[in-house]
């Protein structure tokens, strides 16, 4: 985890607490507001025109001529369970993520993740089409905002993997995993489950391919995310991933060989001859992240104590200037 990742991570926690104490429905981020009220909107449009859902949701017979539906399926909720799923996952999980990548980062995210997860479910009905020969697959409008969401809970993956969610006793880095075998256990007794499981699969799938390879980090200027803690094996329990590693790998050599091996470089460390640098050992490494995580953690802490002692005071300076002019 690098040091970028460890100032987030502190960031969130200190948004976690403040959440629970008493700020959880404050703090909102304009942006997330703006695409909340889009995702109203497209709700209220296909309820009042329902010939509009034909236009605006992904139908693959339909995306060749009307190709612009790749892009505003992502944004036109069905149903109002839909809307109201989507608003609350936006809204709390941008509150999180927004400020640490930047409202343009944030915009960026949501609008690649949304577009790529259109495209792999527009390939995937054709390909079903295709062997099975059934047209329902062709025919199918398919729309939500569900694969944002499932690249949401990838991003909190990243940042804070280690911190417990206490409600569910389970540690963050579990959630994309876990959404995804409740969707996938859903889907089993849900009669529309083809509109929605895909969508959350290839949702999770592009965001974690989007912040491996493709997020900008704006200290360093390199790319992605190459750390042992965010690969994709990491989706899997410890037994699965001797199986997943060497499948990863082959699918990231075909999509992303240049990326990977600048990423293999990057997790070694940087060598001269074979030697590595001075600092760069990964025990030394280890404990000077720790040290920093502790002085971190002392700092923001400080921080907090000087805030509310300083609004003790003003409260102090205002009940005596009370008390002098009465």
């Amino acid at each position: 985890m690098n040091l970028r990742i460890l100032v987030c991570y502190h960031h969130c926690r200190c948004i976690l607490r403040k959440m629970s104490g008493g700020g959880m429905f404050t703090g909102f981020t304009r942006l997330c507001k703006g695409t909340a009220a889009v995702l109203v909107g497209g709700y209220v449009l296909v309820q009042i025109l329902p010939s509009a859902l034909s236009y605006l949701a992904l139908i693959p017979a339909k995306t060749i001529p009307f190709a612009w539906n790749l892009i505003t399926a992502g944004y036109i909720e069905q149903s109002i369970y839909g809307v109201v799923v989507s608003i609350i996952g936006l809204l709390f999980m941008g509150k999180l993520l927004e400020p640490i990548w930047g409202s343009r980062e944030f915009l960026k995210f949501i609008f690649i993740v949304n577009f790529l997860t259109a495209v792999c479910v527009f390939i995937t009905a054709i390909s079903l089409y295709y062997i099975t020969r059934m047209e329902s697959y062709l025919y199918l409008p398919t729309s939500g905002f569900q694969g944002v969401l499932y690249g949401f809970l990838v991003g909190i993956k990243q940042i804070m993997p280690d911190e417990e969610l206490s409600f569910l006793k389970l540690k963050a880095k579990w959630l994309p995993s876990l959404a995804l075998l409740v969707c996938a256990a859903l889907s089993f007794f849900a009669v529309d489950s083809s509109s929605y499981l895909p969508t959350s699969v290839f949702g999770t799938y592009m965001g974690w391919i989007y912040l491996r390879y493709w997020q900008r980090n704006p200290e360093t200027k390199l790319k992605g995310d190459p750390s042992d803690e965010f690969a994709f094996s990491t989706f899997f329990p410890q037994f699965l991933r001797p199986v997943i590693d060497p499948i990863a790998s082959v699918l990231d050599r075909m999509l992303c060989g240049k990326r990977s091996e600048i990423s293999n470089e990057e997790r070694e460390g940087y060598t001269v001859g074979g030697i590595p640098l001075p600092g760069s050992d990964p025990i030394e490494a280890s404990r000077r992240r720790e040290r920093g995580a502790r002085a971190l953690e002392e700092r923001l802490v400080a921080t907090e104590r000087l805030a509310a002692s300083g609004a003790n005071k003003a409260g102090e300076s205002q009940t005596d200037g009370a008390s002098d002019n009465v």
